[in-house]
């Protein structure tokens, strides 16, 4: 006779990354966000777009440029190997502060 009441049931379990992970991936393509916003809402600092009489420097080192390069090189930089540690933690099964685990299934 067979019974198929018990049947064995898997759990998925999955993790959700926590708050602090989800900003920290976010503050880069924010902050490059803000410098393009910035050009485009006063593009009379961008002095690219009317060079007269100006340095190479002075047309190289713009607030508005310069906050998208910080914002891509933190991605870049400090952001993306801060997350990959934090993953690999995860995947070593260390506790990581802030991070829950769900179960699904």
């Amino acid at each position: 006779m067979n019974s198929n009441i018990a049947t064995h049931s898997t759990v998925e379990l999955t993790y959700v990354r926590s708050a602090r992970a989800f900003v920290l991936s976010l503050l880069g393509p924010l902050t490059i966000g803000a410098g393009v916003i910035w050009a485009i809402v006063q593009p009379w600092r961008l002095t690219l777009l009317h060079p007269h009489g100006q340095g190479f420097w002075w047309l190289v080192i713009e607030p508005p440029l310069l906050l998208a390069v910080a914002g891509a090189v933190f991605a870049l930089v400090v952001a993306r190997p801060l997350l990959a540690e934090l993953d690999e933690a995860r995947s070593r099964g260390d506790t990581v502060p802030g991070e829950q685990c769900a179960a699904t299934g």
